[in-house]
């Protein structure tokens, strides 16, 4: 029987010929990454075991991304607990504000995660790196903990859903929609502990960074993780700027799946998850008018270069609604320099935005844009269920940053296209 190519990159690093659905396995590990949130407490817990070493330098990233630059006295000293490591063990790949970013978006562009490989974050949203081909899952901290000594963790082998995207994508819809139309259908419990792997001529003709969020959100929908099978844009993608050599993989033609969804993207519109849950989708058209407070474009879902094109290409010229605010944060360090080299910053910045440094501040009601009772926000983040970005009866949208750059300019949930052509 064939494999599919979670199964096959999954028994590459277990040294197995084949590995089958429901094993239990041990895999050795391409990557291991944690954050200002989730490596203070693995460092404690790979202290308190008397290890001395990590397992290799070269493997292990530190990221600071959530509360960077420090909000206050507990942030910091998370940050100083994850500086004082990194510097102790040399780690070669540690990234402090103004040098990284959002790690989920840092990681690939910088090449540290390649097409093939077997990744652990201490973060849920690591399912991301699958959209270069490879197996990347979100684990606990005590996990990353032990893993940073072994190189090692264990995997249950998870059941694969293929989800066939055919036909051609309508203006302005992107891989958000995708997913958000996905996660609609399935529910935010559709592939609990499964790999997602899209596929079809629509995901295939998408660049990188709409592959990554396609993969970003399968953790919204339950999944272990999201994949996108490596090919040519990938390796564009990954040649210059990869550290280390990558494996390609494909499902075979008979491998075997938990279950197929064939869908013609052409009859998917934009989408918008409503409050509160990720699943709670409606086609744009059905909620477009909804008033709101903030608008907030960033986070790892939808904060790269190509994402701040499409929102500077409907905001340039324009102004933010009058009582409405929005937030732009560029990805990482190197979105932001692209942006301004390319005029972004200045777009968002004659329209009224607030644009910051590279942080995940917002999208997780930590700082930077927190939402007050009652307020309404439309955000290209991940996550709306109650008290996400702030005050548990705030009400939170989620969108492209298409719909986002017209929302932000109308002050209304709005249709990209009623927009740019006004």
């Amino acid at each position: 029987m064939g494999m599919t190519i979670t199964e096959k990159i999954l028994a590459a690093h277990a040294d197995r010929r084949e590995v089958h659905p429901g094993e239990l396995i041990t895999c050795r590990l391409d990557l291991l990454m944690g954050n200002d949130i989730t490596a203070p407490i693995a460092i404690k817990e790979f202290e308190r075991t008397g290890a001395t070493r990590v397992f290799d330098p070269d493997r292990l990233t530190i990221v600071l991304s959530h509360f960077v630059p420090a909000k206050d006295i507990k942030s910091a000293e998370q940050c100083r607990i994850a500086r004082e490591f990194a510097k102790k063990h040399k780690l070669k790949y540690f990234y402090d504000e103004g040098r990284g970013g959002i790690e989920h978006i840092l990681l690939p562009q910088e090449g540290l995660v390649v097409p093939g490989d077997v990744v652990l974050g201490a973060d849920s949203h690591s399912c991301t790196y699958g959209g270069l081909g490879c197996f990347s899952t979100g684990v606990g901290s005590t996990d990353l903990a032990a893993a940073m000594i072994t190189g090692e963790t264990w995997f249950k082998v998870p059941e694969s859903m293929k989800f066939h995207f055919y036909g051609r994508l309508q203006p302005w819809v992107s891989a958000k929609d995708l997913i958000l139309y996905t996660i609609g259908q399935i529910g935010v419990d559709g592939a609990t502990y499964r790999a997602m792997e899209f596929t079809g001529e629509v995901v295939h003709a998408l660049p990188v960074d709409q592959r990554l969020t396609l993969c970003n959100m399968a953790i919204e929908a339950g999944g272990k993780s999201g994949i996108v099978a490596a090919d040519e844009i990938t390796l564009e993608y990954v040649r210059p700027r990869a550290k280390r050599p990558w494996t390609l993989h494909q499902s075979d033609a008979d491998a075997q799946y938990h279950s197929v969804f064939e869908w013609d993207a052409g009859k998917i519109d934009l989408q918008v998850a409503c409050p509160y849950s990720p699943d709670n989708v409606r086609p744009l058209d059905e909620i477009a008018g909804v008033d709101v407070d903030q608008v907030f474009i960033g986070s790892c879902t939808n904060a790269r270069m190509e994402d701040l094109r499409i929102a500077a290409r409907i905001m340039r010229g324009r102004k933010v609604a009058p009582y409405v605010r929005c937030i732009v944060i560029p990805a990482t360090h190197q979105v932001f320099q692209q942006a301004m080299r390319e005029g972004l910053i200045e777009v968002f910045a004659e329209a009224g935005c607030a644009i910051s440094e590279a942080t995940c501040g917002p999208c997780l009601g930590g700082y930077n844009g927190v939402l007050g009772p009652e307020e309404v926000c439309l955000s290209t983040s991940n996550r709306n269920f109650p008290g996400r970005m702030g005050h548990p009866k705030a009400r939170v949208y989620l969108a492209s940053p298409a719909v986002a750059a017209a929302t932000a300019v109308t002050g209304k949930i709005s249709h990209p296209e009623k927009v740019a052509s006004a």
